[in-house]
């Protein structure tokens, strides 16, 4: 029997804790009626591949009415996401088993919903069998496929560098030295080389900045990223071959700033795709207009298009949620051409209504925006863009927020007591939006404070460096460390800002 239960995969340091709000099934609807397509209703859901699985955890704890299944074959990420949804008191079946032993199992409702996040790059050929496999048996007509991954051509410049990265830890890492240590010896390996000025560094200058970009990133995201035995970056055209035999077709890009043109392209490339009728050659286009290196889709076994009224009835149902205090409201957005500022006559009406910071249907606000001579797809356009930035996010169900408030609640205090010691989880659960809510180490010390009774922003800070001093750490600022009372001072005027515009949003979305 073979003992490689890794197949490969880096598992010396476990993956990072990252949230990624493109698995909620919540969150799917509003992008897919916004191109279209029908949404349909998700009581199962399962994430293949959910590493730390904080995104498992927030979403089983802030969406009852959503039966979660899953597997990371890393027993210890496996165990931590187990352990997180046990203190939320949510129910969800998490496993540590391979793809092949999961996908088979014989207790595995149908889904309407299942996430593939990254995974899909760093797999072999053989476990993408078994995952489209497993799409086909399980994923229900109409069900919504997530899946992200590595894209080509936006790869192609840098995959060099990813090769010899894994190429010298292979040959010259010493089996002592750890995954972290053999990917920093592999960057500085390849900065002597490129110091050489080989002809590929002059051929592809992106490169060089490419390698000084990744030098500058967390070296266990690294790992995770370049490290692995597989790797394969690929073309829409060839996620497209895989997952035909699935029944699975393209429907939408997760993320809603792609599906803008003006944003991402000039007329006459918007033109050029328009005169092209198929889907996939259109797809491909766009990834070489914008470089894509990463793509983030949706896409529904049997894809149904909505007819004009029942597409805007549908989306008139959805509900958002302002999410960013006053002060962040978004003024521009960038998009692959470059920035377009956001029109007051549009956007100052859609935040007059939601800076009461609750939920409010669509309908809601084409009422409201409609007296302001704002017609509706102006106001679609503009939440595309508002829930791209991150301004808004889809709202839960009533009934929903009262049920998952308790949970949220509990998983929120057990992320926050981890934040006593390192800052290595920055986000919290909300009820209302059924997702996660940024929020950085500092900003959970504040919280906890003020739930172990402090009651102003001095109180906050006070307990928060009551914690750092008692640990030996200090406050890096601008790149210097604070020294003794300085610490203080800076958490004072951290723990005052995070009082007058981050405390209402939270209290608003019931965190």
């Amino acid at each position: 029997m073979s003992t490689e239960w890794n197949a490969g995969y880096v598992t010396d340091v476990n993956y990072t804790f990252g949230y990624y709000g493109e698995l909620s099934p919540l969150r799917c609807r509003l992008p897919l009626l916004m191109v279209g397509r029908h949404a349909p209703k998700i009581e199962n859901a399962c994430e293949l591949g959910f590493g730390q699985g904080l995104s498992v955890s927030i979403h089983a704890a802030a969406q009852p009415g959503i039966n979660w299944y899953g597997t990371d074959f890393n027993p210890s990420q496996a165990s931590f996401a187990s352990e997180m949804v046990r203190l939320a008191g949510a129910d969800a079946k998490l496993y540590d088993e391979a793809f092949a032993e999961f996908c088979n199992r014989k207790d595995l409702p149908d889904f309407d919903f299942i996430g593939l996040h990254g995974i899909w790059t760093w797999i072999s050929d053989s476990n993408r069998g078994v995952l489209v496999d497993f799409i086909r048996r399980k994923l229900r007509p109409g069900g919504v496929l997530y899946i992200s991954y590595n894209t080509l051509p936006g790869w192609s410049a840098s995959a060099p560098i990813r090769h010899l990265m894994k190429r010298h830890a292979d040959v010259m890492g010493a089996p002592g030295q750890g995954i972290i240590g053999q990917t920093d010896a592999a960057l500085d390996f390849i900065e002597q080389f490129f110091a050489l000025d080989p002809l590929y560094a002059k051929a592809n200058p992106g490169a060089v900045d490419r390698l000084k970009q990744v030098k500058g990133q967390d070296r266990k995201y690294l790992a995770h990223e370049y490290m692995n035995r597989d790797w394969h970056p690929m073309y829409f055209a060839d996620i497209e071959n895989w997952l035909g035999d699935a029944k699975v077709g393209f429907a939408s890009s997760a993320h809603t700033l792609d599906n803008l043109y003006e944003l991402n392209f000039t007329p006459a490339q918007i033109e050029f795709m328009r005169n092209a009728p198929d889907v996939s050659l259109r797809e491909t286009i766009r990834d070489y207009c914008v470089n894509q290196q990463f793509r983030r889709d949706y896409w529904v076994r049997g894809v149904r298009a909505l007819v004009g009224h029942e597409q805007i009835a549908a989306i008139r149902d959805e509900r958002v949620v302002l999410t960013v205090d006053r002060e962040s409201l978004p003024t521009k957005v960038r998009g692959a051409v470059g920035e377009a500022g956001l029109i007051d006559t549009i956007y100052q009406p859609i935040y007059e209504l939601l800076l009461d910071y609750k939920p409010h249907t669509i309908l809601e606000l084409e009422t409201h925006v409609g007296g302001k001579n704002v017609n509706f797809a102006q106001l679609s356009s503009a939440l595309s863009i508002l829930l791209g930035l991150g301004t808004i996010q889809p709202a839960a169900p009533g009934q929903d927020v009262s049920k998952a408030k308790t949970r949220t609640q509990a998983l929120n205090r057990a992320i926050s007591r981890r934040s006593l010691s390192v800052g290595d989880i920055a986000h919290f659960a909300s009820p209302v939006t059924g997702g996660g809510i940024s929020a950085p180490r500092f900003h959970q010390l504040f919280w906890l404070g003020k739930q172990n009774g402090g009651k102003t922003s001095t109180d906050w800070a006070e307990f928060a460096w009551t914690l750092l001093r008692a640990q030996g750490q200090s406050i890096v600022k601008d790149g210097e460390t604070l020294q003794g009372e300085d610490n203080l001072t800076e958490l004072k005027a951290q723990a005052e800002q995070w009082g007058a515009k981050v405390l209402p949003v939270w209290t608003a979305l019931g965190i």
